[in-house]
């Protein structure tokens, strides 16, 4: 980890909440954050292995998706603090399917939400991370700013 900044910094150099990840390698593939100051989702299926900041489709996300996401995101939440201080282990992730009831509806009622529609915009994403926990109820230990990919 390169370092980390205040909240304050963060704002003042364009850099945005991230609410959510749903998918992360060697940085994040998809998630929830907001962009231009409103929650979007976020998805990058190319990775390359160059220092370079990496490209995303991203698409508006409603706010009823919004509001599901982060609960579904609290309940991942809570369990890896759970997990954190050795009170369960890997095999109660709730992701497993079969070990928490509501994380696996929200699953079923996210699913339509988390596919990129045909008018995607590409942004290009650089996330500076910020000091704390990895993984809060109300979202990440990272912020991203976003440009365009041109």
């Amino acid at each position: 980890m390169a370092g980390t900044w205040d909240e304050q910094q963060l704002i003042a150099d364009g850099f945005e909440r991230v609410y959510a990840e749903s998918d992360w390698y060697d940085g994040p593939r998809a998630g929830l954050a907001d962009i231009g100051g409103r929650p979007h989702y976020f998805q990058s299926d190319e990775y390359d292995h160059a220092d370079e900041a990496d490209q995303y489709q991203v698409w508006p996300a409603s706010e009823a998706a919004v509001g599901l996401e982060r609960e579904q995101w609290a309940i991942f939440a809570r369990w890896n603090e759970r997990s954190e201080a050795g009170e369960v282990g890997p095999e109660s992730h709730p992701g497993r399917g079969g070990i928490d009831a509501r994380y696996d509806e929200l699953e079923q009622l996210l699913a339509p939400h988390r596919q990129a529609p045909d008018d995607t915009r590409r942004l290009v994403g650089e996330l500076r991370f910020v000091e704390g926990a990895r993984y809060r109820v109300d979202g990440l230990d990272y912020w991203m700013r976003w440009r365009s990919s041109r």
